[in-house]
């Protein structure tokens, strides 16, 4: 079983990234190949990077930081649950990947994003150029949803159209190969 972390990117207070992160979750849950853990960036609440030294050596002097280090170290992929704001990623999603470094590389990335009528797309191209940087691959297949809040109900609930039910079956899937892929670069490295 490979464990699957799936990171909500947005912070702030009446947020509808834990809606949408709710049914990822329960469709990456419903495979057996993936043992999922959900980080949320606002119960983690990371300070704005505060580590002395530079994320490329791991000398942490924070407990904060050694724990997310933990955590991402531990993963074998990734789905990050992210919203566009002003036509790029979240300031504390960029935060989380800059803690780190080693940490991230040789994993595979797929992304769920949403908006107005880009669907977030702009937000996953900002991210494909910084994760390359520190040696994850982003996935092609992705889970693009434009006005998202005609998706979300009276009980907050969201509500995928079918077109990403199978936008979410073939980014999972492939995520998988990918997973499966990786895992093994990482551990002949």
């Amino acid at each position: 079983m490979f464990n699957l972390k799936i990171i909500i990117a947005s912070t702030r207070p009446g947020r509808k990234g834990p809606a949408i992160a709710k049914w990822i979750i329960s469709k990456a849950s419903e495979m057996n190949d993936f043992q999922v853990e959900v980080l949320d960036l606002a119960e983690i609440n990371l300070p704005l990077m505060d580590e002395p030294e530079h994320p490329r050596l791991k000398k942490y002097q924070h407990q904060h930081t050694k724990e997310w280090s933990a955590k991402i170290e531990s993963a074998d992929s990734f789905i990050m649950v992210t919203p566009e704001y002003n036509y790029g990623l979240t300031a504390p999603l960029k935060n989380a990947i800059d803690y780190l470094s080693i940490e991230w590389g040789f994993k595979p990335v797929a992304f769920v994003s949403y908006g107005g009528l880009a669907g977030g797309t702009r937000s996953v191209q900002m991210l494909k150029q910084i994760v390359t940087s520190l040696k994850m691959v982003p996935l092609v297949e992705s889970v693009n949803i434009p006005f998202f809040m005609k998706h979300i109900d009276d009980k907050g609930n969201f509500n995928p159209e079918e077109a990403m039910e199978k936008s979410a079956d073939d980014m999972l899937k492939e995520l998988l190969r990918w997973t499966k892929g990786l895992k093994s670069i990482r551990e002949n490295k």
